[in-house]
C-alpha cells in the first residue's frame, strides 16, 4: 500500500515539476541562443554592405522631397506632394504599429525576463501611450511658445517710434505713416502659424525616427548570424528610404535654412549606420537576450512607437486630410487614401523580413 502511495506521489510530483523544468530548459536554450549558423566574418561583410545601402537609401529618401526646387511637380503646394506625403504617413504609421510596437511587446514579454514586473503588466502599451501623450504636450507647448514669441515681436515692432522719413512722408501725403507701419509690423498671418507648426512637427518627428533608427542599427550590428543580417539589408534599406521621404516632406514644408535642412537630413541618414557601427563594436560583450538589454530595448522601442504613431496620425495625415483643399475635391481625397493605404501596406509587408 505504501509503495502505491509513494508511486502516486512521485507521479504527481513529476507531473507538477516536469513541465516547469522543461519550460525552464526551453527558456534557458532560448536565452542562451543557438551557436549554429554563427559566422562573424561573413556577418561583418554583410553589415558593411548594409551600412552603404542604408546610407544611400536614407539620403535618397530624405532628399526626394527637396527636388521641388528643380521639379515643380514636387513642390509642397502640389497634389503629387500631398500624395507622396500621405504615402510617407502610411509608412511611418506602419513602422510604429507593425514594426516597433510588437518588437517592444516581444522584448518586455521575453521568457528571459524571469524577475521584475514585466510579465504582470503590459508596460510596452503603457510606455507607448505615455510617449504619445508626451509628444502631444511637447507639440502644443512648443507651438504655443513660438506663437507667443512671434506675437511679442510683432507688438514690439508696432510700439517702436516711426522713423523720421516716414513722419515727413506722413506730413506730405497724409497716409504715408500708416502705410509705413503696416509694412514694418505686419501681423502674423495663417502662413506664419502654419510654418511654426511644420517646424515643430519636423523636429519632433526627427526625434522619434532617430531613436528608432539607432535601435535597429544597433540590433543589426550586434548580430553575428548571416541568416539574420542578410534579409535585413534590403528590408532596412527600403524602410529608411520610405521614412526619409516622410521626414524630408516635413522638413521641406518647415522652410528651414539650407544648413538646417542638410544637418537634419544628415542626422537621419547617419543614425542607422552609426547604430550598426556601435553594434559591431559591442557585439563581443553585448548579449541581446540579457534582461538589461531586453528592458532597455523594449522601453525605447515602445517610446519610439508612441511618438511615430502620434506624429503619423495627428501631424501628418490629419493635418493634410483636413485641409479645405482636400475636403472639397473627391478625386484628391481618393488619391490620398489610396496613397496612404499603399504606403502602410508596403511597409507592413516588410515586416516579413524585418
Amino acid at each position: 500500500m505504501a509503495s502505491r502511495v509513494l508511486a502516486v506521489f512521485c507521479l504527481l510530483l513529476a507531473t507538477a515539476v516536469l513541465p516547469a523544468a522543461l519550460a525552464a530548459t526551453d527558456r534557458d536554450a532560448d536565452c542562451a541562443g543557438e551557436n549554429a549558423g554563427r559566422d562573424k566574418a561573413q556577418a561583418l561583410r554583410l553589415k558593411i554592405i548594409a551600412v552603404v545601402c542604408i546610407l544611400v537609401g536614407s539620403a535618397i529618401g530624405a532628399g526626394v522631397p527637396s527636388l521641388g526646387r528643380r521639379f515643380p511637380a514636387l513642390r509642397p503646394d502640389t497634389d503629387l506632394f500631398l500624395a507622396l506625403k500621405a504615402f510617407a504617413g502610411g509608412v511611418i504609421l506602419a513602422t510604429g504599429m507593425v514594426h516597433i510596437l510588437p518588437a517592444a511587446f516581444d522584448a518586455l514579454g521575453s521568457p528571459c525576463l524571469v524577475t521584475g514586473p514585466w510579465k504582470r503588466f503590459p508596460f510596452a502599451g503603457l510606455v507607448a501611450m505615455l510617449a504619445a501623450i508626451a509628444t502631444l504636450i511637447v507639440d502644443t507647448v512648443a507651438t504655443g511658445y513660438f506663437h507667443r514669441t512671434n506675437a511679442r515681436r510683432a507688438a514690439a515692432v508696432t510700439d517702436d517710434p516711426a522713423p523720421a522719413d516716414l513722419e515727413t512722408s506722413d506730413e506730405h501725403h497724409g497716409h504715408g505713416h500708416a502705410h509705413g507701419l503696416s509694412v514694418l509690423a505686419a501681423p502674423p498671418d495663417d502662413d506664419d502659424d502654419e510654418l511654426v507648426r511644420h517646424r515643430v512637427i519636423s523636429q519632433v518627428l526627427e526625434l522619434g525616427v532617430v531613436v528608432h533608427s539607432l535601435i535597429i542599427g544597433m540590433s543589426l550590428g550586434a548580430s553575428d548570424f548571416p541568416s539574420t543580417v542578410r534579409p535585413l539589408v534590403p528590408a532596412l534599406t527600403f524602410h529608411q528610404l520610405f521614412e526619409g521621404i516622410g521626414l524630408g516632406g516635413c522638413i521641406v514644408q518647415a522652410k528651414f535654412r539650407l544648413k538646417s535642412v542638410v544637418a537634419m537630413a544628415l542626422l537621419f541618414s547617419l543614425t542607422t549606420p552609426v547604430g550598426i557601427g556601435v553594434g559591431i563594436a559591442i557585439s563581443s560583450v553585448y548579449e541581446e537576450t540579457s534582461p538589461t538589454a531586453l528592458v532597455v530595448q523594449g522601453l525605447l522601442e515602445a517610446t519610439a512607437a508612441g511618438i511615430l504613431v502620434y506624429m503619423a496620425l495627428v501631424d501628418i495625415l490629419a493635418e493634410d486630410f483636413g485641409k479645405p483643399r482636400v475636403q472639397s475635391r473627391a478625386r484628391l481625397q481618393l488619391g490620398l487614401n489610396v496613397s496612404l493605404l499603399l504606403g502602410a501596406g508596403l511597409m507592413s509587408l516588410l515586416a516579413i523580413w524585418a
